[in-house]
């Protein structure tokens, strides 16, 4: 199983950290060992001073694929669910500044939150236009719509299908929406998808 997230998907996201807009999906991976799963909490870890969080659609991948063209896309995934992409900020100013790799900062241990429950296809009103939110000790802090996004589902599928074979359970994070910002200690997180909590937990 793969976690493959997408990064700059979203222009206002990409112009709050100052960010070019991208002719083509940033993609990078995570390992299974970044996934959090069950609203367990989540730790700081000790080696930074900024985790900002990053509310994203998740799309399961349940056909094994290879090369797919984005109109045959839509048949590779039936459920799209949702997590938070956890990024030590600073390590990954240090990181870029450097001209290095990002994993340190975005793949360590338990970065990648997934909700339990996904959201068949047909459960979603519009799958043009899928709401998400995240709300921080009962303030939203993030509000996405998937209308918004640079690059779509299908076309990130095809993108991403070039260079990685998609398997079954395979998880492809999506981008998030603007807004991000730190998490402190104390902290809840409540994600919500088209209106259902699916996300709810505490920062430790």
């Amino acid at each position: 199983m793969k976690i493959i997230c997408i990064g700059r998907n979203y222009v206002a996201h990409a112009k709050e950290l100052g960010n070019e807009i991208p002719d083509e999906p940033v993609i990078f991976m995570k390992p299974d060992s970044a996934l959090l799963r069950n609203n367990e909490p989540f730790f700081i870890p000790g080696f930074s001073n900024e985790i900002h969080h990053e509310i994203e659609l998740v799309i399961k991948i349940d056909r094994l694929g290879k090369y797919i063209e984005k109109r045959f896309a839509h048949r590779y995934y039936s459920e799209i669910g949702l997590g938070i992409d956890f990024t030590a900020r600073d390590l990954q100013q240090k990181l870029k500044d450097k001209g290095l790799p990002w994993e340190k900062a975005k793949a360590f241990d338990k970065s990648a939150v997934l909700a339990n429950t996904f959201l068949k296809k047909d459960q979603i009103e519009n799958l043009n236009s899928i709401k998400f939110n995240l709300n921080i000790n009962d303030q939203q802090v993030q509000s996405g719509d998937s209308s918004l996004m640079i690059f779509p589902i299908d076309e990130i599928i095809a993108q991403v299908s070039k260079y990685f074979t998609l398997k079954i359970g395979d998880l492809i994070y999506t981008g998030t929406p603007a807004g991000v910002g730190p998490v402190k200690i104390g902290d809840r997180l409540e994600g919500y998808l088209e209106g259902q909590k699916l996300l709810d937990f505490y920062i430790k």
